[in-house]
């Protein structure tokens, strides 16, 4: 086999360490979960998570960059073979039932994000990435409206907005309790669309 470069060795220690990191922050949270446990659990030295990152926010943020672009990937393969506006919705909300209110994963996020507020340059950060979630949403839904001659409400920014806010609650609640149900998700997608609400209870 051959050897690996410099940059390669390099690349899948990171890789190592976010998915340690992922695992821990999961299951024990961001608070409680030291660097040197993570170092260790991954089978390296805390100097080698520092010569990755520059600490444990860092470190979060890039465990939350994975878990963001694994639900991008799983919505995305939900919709490949959904057709028209209501097959869409259909698997959008089957994605929804799995996974917004996961309990870790949820717990993760608020946790973080409340630390995150005594920390201007990671406040910078979540809000870069909110705002690269919301533009993706407000682009899915005006290509959309354009694909089924759907006149949004609204500006697709500000439905972008709704809808994100609205997922964040739902998630937190369900966290709480998974009895809460999650069609009003895609129902108030309907109703952007002009069409009526689910008749789900």
């Amino acid at each position: 086999m051959a050897r690996l470069t410099r940059a390669e060795s390099q690349a899948r220690t990171r890789e190592q360490l976010v998915d340690t990191a992922k695992e821990l922050f999961l299951r024990d949270g961001y608070s409680v979960t030291s660097l040197e446990k993570v170092a260790d659990e991954a089978g390296y030295s805390k100097g080698a998570v520092y010569s990755n990152f520059r600490g444990k926010d860092e470190l979060c943020l890039a465990v939350l960059d994975r878990i963001h672009d694994e639900q991008v990937n799983l919505v995305a393969s939900a919709l490949a073979g959904a057709e028209g506006m209501e097959g869409l919705l259909t698997a959008f909300q089957a994605w929804a039932e799995r996974s917004i209110g996961d309990e870790a994963w949820t717990a993760l996020e608020v946790e973080f994000a409340t630390n995150a507020r005594r920390d201007p340059h990671v406040r910078a950060e979540l809000a870069s990435r909110d705002k690269a979630i919301r533009d993706t949403i407000a682009g899915l839904l005006a290509g959309y409206a354009e694909r089924f001659g759907i006149t949004l409400p609204m500006p697709a920014g500000d439905a972008a907005t709704a809808l994100l806010s609205l997922g964040i609650g739902l998630g937190v609640q369900r966290a709480i309790d998974p009895a809460i149900p999650v069609h009003v998700l895609p129902d108030v997608i309907r109703l952007f669309a002009g069409g009526g609400a689910s008749t789900k209870d």
